[in-house]
């Protein structure tokens, strides 16, 4: 019967009446302050929906930025709720950085302070606490983070923010009966806003007008249009501007993904046209196409009862009012130079492997891993040198596709499948979509300006379910004179026989923990003293040792024969 209550909610999204699209206040300087608060917010008749916002009950101000400029943000807790905030797309320190490992305690401040490094773009901020980011995403934690600079000032662009340049946070929530988010994994988020606003508006000029588009939904992915099949113009990516304008009529957007599309609208005053996203025509394998799994029988539950699913929908209804009084009315085709790293300039390359913890036809319904491994706040999963430039391989053997995220840097990418990327992904990029069922994506980075010896920066998938559940790794950037390295890590310890068939010694046995998971990254034991006699119950194999030390943690491959 719960099932059936929220069948009747998520229809009857449809039947509310047009709302003028919230367009959030601005803060800048050089001293910010940011107030993390809950509250409540009218979204429905009846019962008030329980929210969390920034400076407010529900969302957060948008927060502009100019390179170089030096900030202050003063980052107060009021919840009851320990959290962080990330600060996703900048390139600062990891002490900066607010993952999970800059946790906010209630009624404490942060401090970050930084230069902004950054191109001009869209960026964002939003909670980053391990197991509790998807609650606090969808509660109403998250924000706008636009970085201008000289050289997209120089562009004839529209930027007249709320009038001519907008910012748009597309989200679909799950909820209760009762009018509450579910924060809970479900495939019923048939609830779609754009900055908080159900069922959107709003008024443009006459002109050609910016739209900075977020995705910001904990799983969905949106395949965007417009409903009168006019072309629009892609100029920006994750990370900064294109080299030219991108003429287009569709735009794939994962969660955490950003882009800005210009569409000129002169000549069109009076007239109404919808931002629409089209996934229809989704590839299987994608949450939000008909079928999300590589293969017939890869099925989430509830998954074909959501009515986004598989089918066209609209999501901003835009219409078309006069012209400003200094109407922008062309698009520059040429925008601003890259010089991306080349192949063959790397000092490293490695590989990431996406797996689910279950096989066979429940592995869509996760969880997920990296490397055979799910998340653990004491292991470092990798380690990367300052001033290195890597090509990163990210293999999915998952049967749906992962919007993948790193921290600290933005990537080109190298290809897709082995394809090149498409001109709308030649830019700097900080999340990509991986293709499921042996997709690949690979793509080089160069990591510089901040090294941390002990304190890492994260990768994971976009997917905030995905990632609470497990599906997540931590990376050190080192300094250059450290003496640690990722070798390093296993010199000092020796497993011997390996491979084994009955037992193993470890040397030297001065663990406080050690763990030993399956290749499919199932927790199979757990406790300080280990020998191969807990794998005696199991076929032979590959198998994990996670190995935690008073000073040190390391993963290590081991075969039973």
């Amino acid at each position: 019967m719960k099932q059936f209550y929220l069948l009747l909610v998520f229809l009857s999204s449809w039947c509310y009446s047009q709302n003028p699209l919230f367009i959030p206040d601005t803060l800048s300087g050089t001293n910010i302050d940011l107030t993390i608060q809950s509250g409540e917010t009218s979204l429905f008749s009846g019962t008030p929906t329980q929210t969390m916002g920034i400076n407010g009950n529900f969302l957060a101000p948008t927060v502009i930025l100019n390179k170089w400029q030096n900030v202050s943000l003063n980052v107060n807790n009021t919840l009851q709720d320990t959290t962080t905030i990330h600060w996703h797309g900048l390139h600062v320190s990891p002490e900066n950085d607010g993952g999970p490992h800059t946790p906010i305690l209630p009624g404490q401040t942060w401090n970050p302070e930084f230069q902004v490094l950054d191109w001009a773009s869209t960026y964002w901020y939003h909670p980053h606490l391990h197991h509790k980011t998807n609650e606090h995403v969808q509660k109403g934690i998250s924000g706008f983070l636009i970085v201008r600079d000289s050289a997209e000032r120089n562009l004839e662009l529209p930027r007249s923010y709320g009038i001519d340049d907008f910012p748009l946070a597309i989200q679909t929530k799950a909820f209760t009966t009762d009018n509450q988010i579910i924060t809970m994994t479900t495939a019923l988020d048939s609830m779609l806003m754009v900055n908080g606003t159900l069922d959107p508006y709003l008024d443009v000029p006459a002109q050609v007008i910016r739209l900075r588009l977020l995705n910001g939904s904990s799983e969905r992915v949106f395949n965007l249009g417009l409903s009168n099949g006019q072309a629009f113009f892609q100029i920006g990516s994750d990370g900064g501007l294109l080299s030219s304008a991108v003429n287009s009529s569709r735009l794939q957007l994962a969660p955490g993904e950003r882009a800005e599309i210009l569409v000129n609208c002169s000549g069109l005053e009076n007239q109404t046209i919808y931002l629409r996203s089209f996934n229809s025509e989704l590839a299987n394998g994608i949450y939000g196409a008909a079928q999300p799994g590589m293969g017939a029988g890869q099925t989430i539950p509830n998954y074909s009862q959501n009515p986004l699913n598989g089918s066209d929908f609209d999501i901003l209804e835009l219409r078309v009012i006069a012209q400003t009084s200094n109407p922008v009315i062309t698009i520059p085709s040429q925008l601003i130079t890259h010089t991306p790293w080349t192949q063959g300039s790397q000092d490293f390359s490695r590989t990431i492997t996406f797996s689910p913890v279950n096989m066979g036809p429940t592995a869509i319904q996760g969880p997920f891993v990296f490397d055979m491994m799910p998340f653990d706040m004491m292991m470092i999963n990798q380690y990367v040198q300052l001033n290195d430039i890597e090509i990163w391989t990210l293999q999915n053997n998952t049967p749906i596709a992962h919007p993948f995220h790193i921290h600290d840097v933005q990537f080109y990418i190298l290809d897709i499948n082995g394809v090149p990327p498409s001109p709308d992904l030649a830019g700097r990029k900080d999340v990509i979509l991986v293709p499921g069922g042996m997709g690949t994506v690979r793509f080089i980075t160069k990591f510089e300006d901040f090294s941390n010896d002990t304190l890492p920066y994260m990768y994971h998938c976009h997917m905030l379910t995905h990632e609470d559940d497990g599906m997540m790794g931590q990376f050190i950037v080192q300094s250059q004179n450290s003496s640690l390295s990722e070798n390093d890590l296993s010199d000092d310890i020796h497993i011997y026989p390996n491979p084994f068939k009955e037992d193993f010694t470890i040397s030297p046995n001065d663990l406080l923990k050690t763990e030993i998971f399956s290749s499919q990254g199932e927790l199979l034991f757990s406790g300080k003293e280990l020998s191969g006699k807990e794998l005696n119950n199991y076929p032979n194999g590959c198998y994990i040792l996670h190995l935690i030390s008073a000073d040190r943690s390391v993963s290590l491959k081991i075969v039973k024969q």
